[in-house]
């Protein structure tokens, strides 16, 4: 959940606007791509050290080439593109592909590592269905712990450029004397703030919108980002509370329906789209699924309704960046005062 405040400075004659907002990521572990809804590793034994055949499970790739598979394994969490450090023993160098169904074709690529396999082929189309891959002579990692893999699809034959599909997974190393056990986490990551750096929640950063002196003649506007990805199975919902702006008893019109920017008329209003009446705010960024509600997807039209979703998915949704317009207006009858607005973003996910 997140929280931000709209504080709006006015003087006698105009009115001087800023956005507060209490950011900083939540996150709740785990990921999945563009989307596959299958994606398990089996380990003949998941024995600390021991050399044995690992198993590639996984379904709902869409439709396009593909030219590689690669599977990262990882000391530090499950979501593709992130850092990657190989957990201490494992060892794909040794490994040779064994079997192959689904889609085939497949060899292991020269630059495959220690922890990061690649199988490559001709580029062809993805095939439907469930898609495995055995290999043997796989040395397990030599530390009993819980550890990640991320498991990406791409056109280029080299898993290079930008991934085709991507998951997240999660796998169990033990001691001897205990047996096989694996555990998928669930996750939510959702983090807010005025800037945000590509797909990274860490850079988030801003706490206040400055909308500057208000004008009968001019559009004030203003952006929120946020970022949302989940392995949900029923995906999330993402809906904004608060109230409009509001000095005392006096109070900037919240529009309850869909309008346009009008200037000289009492509003305050949102969307998330690129627009150019006025020029602000960008389209949805990512490789997610997750989609903009109707009230507020409309180039150049803005909403303000407490309590509205924003931005939802029915499925497991890949890392998506949206960015939250503000416009402001007021005619000249608007009484002067500091005007304050509280805002909460809120995100639920459904497992």
């Amino acid at each position: 959940m997140r929280l931000e405040r709209l504080l709006i400075g006015l003087v006698p004659i105009s009115l001087i606007t800023v956005l507060l907002l209490l950011a900083g990521p939540l996150r709740v572990s785990q990921v999945s791509g563009a989307n596959l809804a299958t994606r398990e590793l089996h380990t003949a034994t998941n024995i600390a050290g021991a050399t044995t055949t690992y198993k590639i499970t996984m379904s709902g790739q869409s439709a396009g080439a593909v030219g590689s598979v690669r599977l990262q394994l990882c000391v530090e969490d499950p979501f593709p593109g992130e850092p990657c450090t190989g957990p201490s023993g494992l060892d794909f160098l040794g490994a040779t592909l064994d079997t192959q169904t689904g889609m085939t074709g497949f060899s292991i690529h020269p630059s495959t590592t220690a922890n990061e396999l690649i199988l490559t082929r001709v580029p062809a189309a993805s095939v439907p269905g469930t898609v495995t891959f055995v290999l043997s002579g796989v040395a397990n990692p030599d530390t009993a712990g819980s550890y990640f893999g991320r498991l990406e699809t791409f056109a280029t034959d080299d898993a290079t450029g930008a991934r085709h599909d991507g998951s997240g997974l999660a796998f169990s190393i033990l001691p001897a004397q205990v047996s096989v056990q694996t555990v998928v986490p669930p996750y939510l990551l959702f983090c807010v703030g005025n800037t945000i750096t590509a797909f990274d929640c860490s850079s988030a950063a801003g706490s206040y919108i400055d909308f500057g002196n208000f004008s009968t003649t001019k559009t004030a506007t203003g952006q929120t980002k946020f970022i949302v990805a989940t392995n949900a199975g029923f995906g999330y919902t993402i809906r904004v509370l608060g109230t409009t702006l509001t000095s005392g008893t006096n109070t900037i019109t919240g529009l309850a329906s869909q309008d346009v920017s009008r200037i000289g008329v009492s509003q305050f209003g949102l969307n998330l789209r690129a627009n150019a009446t006025p020029p602000t705010g960008s389209n949805v960024q990512g490789a997610g699924t997750g989609t903009v509600a109707a009230g507020y997807s409309t180039p150049n039209f803005y909403k303000f309704v407490p309590g509205d979703v924003l931005v939802s998915s029915t499925s497991p949704d890949y890392f998506r960046l949206f960015t939250v317009s503000y416009i402001v207006n007021v005619d000249s009858q608007q009484a002067a005062g500091v005007y304050v607005s509280t805002l909460q973003y809120v995100a639920l996910a459904t497992f």
